[in-house]
């Protein structure tokens, strides 16, 4: 990259955060911190107004505005396809707001970039594992807009959550710290009042979720990061993979419950549907497969058939 390419790359740098540190954009463009310090004097030299915290970083000044930035064909498509990425792994909130975005930034391009993404349009495609249910009216899922604005302002929410192990509904008022994606959910991370300690809510088990006047200290907890470092030290249960073959006609019993026990793998056999699982606790298995009673047959491993084996003897000398 030039150096007139670098400077505007800089200056786009600051104007999209409040402070940016002198360290950031020297990793961003790999170039020595006195170089950055020469740019940035550079650009207060032609006329743009940087101020500088000592130890802190650097700033563009209130009141100042930039040009329309212009995007090329390859940042379009970038966007195009993180367009798609939302449209199958976020909710109907962020959903919405992220294709007035797209709107706002398709109207800004060049012909010839809008040409280029009409042109990619129909030859980029974004797939689930999961494939979308059909939308109950008890879970929404529209709420990730909501509870980003709750991180950002530091507000606490007030909800209705279903707890899925428990098969309950309760009120919860929590004090959120973040957000992640994993195994195709979205999870608020949060203090919860009632429960008095941090909680992982699948946020499309929320029913109804609203934004209080109240505010929390964003100080006083972890941070995601923090949190997700203290999970991560306890060390994941080993895993393996369970094959059953069960009755077509149970499937409409399991639900979205077969992706909770890991579904991985799904293939129709005619009147029977064979099943791959990744799971971590066969006594966990085996207490759901139980229900579904000679209507599913354990393939693999033989461990998880020992496992059901153990649970049908204790259910045995317990009801004798």
């Amino acid at each position: 990259m030039n150096r007139i390419d670098r400077l505007t790359a800089i200056l786009v740098q600051l104007q999209g955060k409040k402070i940016v540190k002198a360290a950031e954009i020297s990793d961003r463009f790999n170039i020595s911190l006195r170089t950055v310090y020469r740019d940035v004097k550079a650009l207060q030299e032609a006329g743009v107004p940087i101020g500088a915290e000592a130890g802190t970083g650097y700033y563009i000044v209130d009141g100042y505005h930039l040009p329309p930035v212009m995007f090329s064909k390859e940042e379009a498509a970038a966007l195009l396809t993180g367009e798609k990425l939302m449209e199958q792994f976020s909710d109907h909130s962020n959903q919405k707001q992220f294709s007035f975005a797209m709107q706002k930034i398709r109207s800004v391009l060049r012909g010839a970039e809008k040409d280029y993404l009409e042109s990619l349009d129909d030859n980029i495609a974004v797939l689930r594992l999961r494939p979308r249910e059909t939308e109950e009216e008890n879970f929404p899922n529209r709420f990730l807009t909501d509870i980003q604005q709750a991180l950002g302002l530091h507000q606490v929410l007030d909800m209705e959550y279903f707890s899925f192990q428990e098969e309950v509904a309760t009120r919860r008022e929590v004090e959120p710290i973040g957000i992640f994606y994993i195994s195709s959910s979205w999870h608020l991370i949060a203090w919860c009042r009632l429960r008095q300690g941090y909680r992982d809510f699948r946020v499309d088990r929320i029913r109804k979720l609203n934004l209080t006047a109240a505010s929390y200290k964003k100080d006083k907890h972890l941070s995601l990061q923090e949190y997700l470092e203290q999970q991560k030290k306890r060390g994941p249960e080993p895993t393996q993979l369970i094959k059953i073959i069960i009755d077509t006609g149970m499937m409409r019993f399991m639900r979205d419950q077969k992706y909770y026990f890991g579904l991985m793998e799904e293939t129709a056999k005619g009147d029977k549907t064979e099943m791959t699982f990744l799971q971590s606790s066969l006594e966990h298995m085996a207490r759901w497969l139980v229900m579904f009673g000679n209507k599913v047959e354990i393939i693999e491993p033989e461990a998880m058939k020992d496992a059901m084996r153990n649970l049908i003897t204790e259910l045995n000398t317990h009801y004798l």
